[in-house]
């Protein structure tokens, strides 16, 4: 049984998308960054921790589900952050906080890294994913149109590759999904490793 720690619909997208059956039991701990943490830091931190902590609370149901029994079951955490001169930007608190980002990314080339992490009763597998992604030169009208969608609201550095942001970025080194929230290639490369 393979279970997805998160309320993403795009990790739940791109995870149907490769063929994998799972449930979904979203994770609910802290996201703040710690001070002065390093982004790949941070993201494989969260990843692991919304991992481990729906692993718990899975397994210690009275009733547990009954893959638990025999090793086949997998608990996958992710957590996503944009990054521009190391510095970490999040999901924006309201528009204004939007706009902000989105001047900051504006013409420049910024990374997208997404910590992922598997937990069985075996322990844990941890990685992490880099994707640089180049921006073209946004007008002032370019994101206040982008705004008013409401797309960039609950996104970490306030777009979405496969969404209206597509038509600003000439450019990636990476891989696209990772972009996206889920490095699909490594994620089954993790799974396939732990013999899942």
């Amino acid at each position: 049984m393979l279970v997805l720690a998160s309320a993403s619909p795009r990790r739940r997208e791109l995870l149907a998308q490769v063929g994998y059956r799972f449930e979904v039991y979203p994770a609910h701990i802290p996201e703040d960054p710690l001070p002065g943490e390093d982004p790949i830091v941070y993201v494989t931190r969260l990843a692991r921790q919304k991992a481990e902590a729906v692993f718990s609370e899975l397994t210690s149901r009275p009733s547990p589900p009954k893959d638990c029994l025999n090793g086949q079951f997998v608990v996958l955490g992710a957590d996503t952050t944009v990054t521009l001169d190391n510095a970490i930007l999040g999901k924006p608190e309201d528009a204004a906080d939007a706009a902000r980002i989105l001047r900051l990314l504006s013409g420049r080339t910024h990374r997208v890294i997404t910590g992922v992490a598997l937990v069985t009763a075996k322990g844990a597998e941890v990685a992490a994913e880099v994707t640089a992604v180049r921006f073209l030169t946004l007008s002032e009208a370019d994101i206040a149109e982008y705004i008013a969608t409401g797309e960039p609201m609950d996104k970490a550095g306030a777009y979405a590759i496969q969404g209206r942001a597509a038509r600003w970025i000439p450019r990636i080194e990476g891989c696209y999904f990772n972009v996206m929230g889920l490095p699909l290639a490594l994620v089954c490369s993790l799974l396939e490793s732990c013999d899942y």
